[in-house]
Parts: structure tokens; sequence; C-alpha cells
């Protein structure tokens, strides 16, 4: 299928690898350029190698895209849009597992700020632009905990949600939702990465259990009996980018090979 979407500019966060690389390289395949952003500068430049074979621009920001430092250098990238993106993929590394009372305020400013706040202030500084093309695609990487909580993840739990309720309330303003913008949230379950493989190590830690052995019942909460692939979840994200999806907006998309029980 054409996306229709070839030429277009997209930012995306936490590129370098798991599930940020998966929309990356997805919407290259797409004929998006792409500016490429996270801490690691080496991973970085790996991956962006692989997507450049592709015939797309990419342009890599080594940078925590959670500080403003890291946002002011996304947008001066020399040879990039500026702030005038046409799709943004909002992701940063979740907060860590553990247990709520040893949390303290800090631990919980930090998991707002990455989380929560720093997705609002790239939607902030580029959803006005994209209203007054006509054509913009946000894409929140949350998580599946936002519909079925986990435990070990409470910060992880308060700030996506804190951010999903954000987003179900702009994303319906005539103001973008009318100019052709549209802002969904996707919500990965357990997908092989290297996020997954840390909330094992956590679980296994507290439980006494191996991280194999929970690594195969976690597999067989779901009805798929697997992992997901970050490409599989890449091509879902380019397809929320393109321009067939302009009827689909303020939705917290679910990609869980049906873990969850639920009707919504």
């Amino acid at each position: 299928m054409d996306l229709g979407i070839k030429g277009k500019w997209a930012l995306v966060g936490g590129a370098s690898k798991g599930l940020g690389l998966g929309c990356a390289s997805a919407l290259a395949q797409a004929g998006v350029n792409v500016v490429m952003v996270s801490r690691g500068a080496q991973a970085l430049e790996e991956a962006a190698a692989k997507l450049r074979t592709l015939g797309v621009t990419v342009l890599t920001v080594a940078q925590d895209i959670t500080t403003e430092a890291g946002r002011a250098a996304i947008w001066a990238v020399a040879g990039g849009p500026g702030k005038n993106f046409d799709m943004v993929v909002t992701n940063a590394g979740g907060p860590p597992v553990g247990d709520f009372r040893e949390w303290d305020r800090e631990a919980w400013i930090k998991a707002v700020d990455a989380n929560m706040l720093t997705p609002i202030e790239l939607i902030k500084a580029t959803v006005d632009g994209m209203a007054s093309r006509g054509f913009g695609r946000v894409v929140n990487i949350t998580s599946s905990a936002v519909k079925a909580p986990i435990d070990i993840l409470g910060l992880s739990n308060g700030a996506r949600s804190g951010l999903t309720g954000f987003v179900a309330g702009l994303s319906r303003t005539t103001a973008l939702a009318g100019r052709n913008v549209t802002i969904n949230n996707l919500l990965p379950g357990a997908f092989d990465t290297d996020r997954l493989k840390n909330t094992l190590a956590g679980a296994a830690s507290k439980t006494g259990q191996s991280i194999e052995a929970l690594a195969e019942a976690r597999k067989k909460l779901a009805p798929a009996q697997r992992f997901g692939h970050p490409d599989e979840f890449g091509q879902t994200c380019a397809f929320l980018c393109s321009q067939h999806a302009g009827f689909i907006t303020g939705q917290n998309i679910l990609i869980d090979g049906g873990a969850f029980p639920g009707t919504h």
C-alpha cells in the first residue's frame, strides 16, 4: 500500500533500537525523511546508516529528548525541518520498575517529565505548524499498562495515563482534527525489546524465578503465544502516520497479541 507520505519529514524519539527503530524503519520504507533521536550516539549512527540505504534523508541527534537542551538540538539540526515536522513519534525510555514504597518525589517527577511532559512539549512545538499546512500526525508510544496496569510499573502507569488523558482532550479539538492533524497513542504489549528484558529482570528479582521461566509464562498470557516484533509495531505506526488515517484520532491502539481480555 502506498501510504501517501513520501518526501515528508518525521521526528522519531528513542530511534536507535526497539520500538522507536521499528517506527523509523517503517516510515523510511514509506519514503519519509527521518530525524532520529537517541542518547547513544554509536547505536544511533549504526541504525541510521541502515535506513539511509532506503534512499531517504536520515539525520541523527544524539541527545536526551527529555531535556530542554536535547529538544533545542532537534529543532536546530542542520538540514532538517526545524519545528516543521509532518509527523512526530514520541518515545522515551520508561521509568524503572520497582515497589512504589521505594520511589521518592524525585523519581515521580522524573517519570512524569519523561513520559508525560516531554511528549506534550514535542506536541506543543509542532502541531500548530502541522495545522497551518493541513497535514500532521502525532503518535505517542505509551504502554499496554495504561489499560492493564502492572504493579511493578507504577511510575510508568501513572505518567503514561496522564499523557493519555491529555491527548484525549487535545486530539478532539477542531483546531487540529479539523485541519487533518491527528494524535493517537500506540500501546505495546510484550515486545521483544530491551525494555521487556529489564521488566522481566525486575520481576525475577522480586519473585526469585528465572528470567527464562518468566519469559515463557509471559508469552502464554497472549493468545498469539509469542512476543511482538518491533517491525510489526513500526508498520502500525507508519499507517497511523499515513494519508489514509486522517479519520483516526484520539485513539489508544493496543498491540498485544490479544493479551488484554476486555472489549475496550
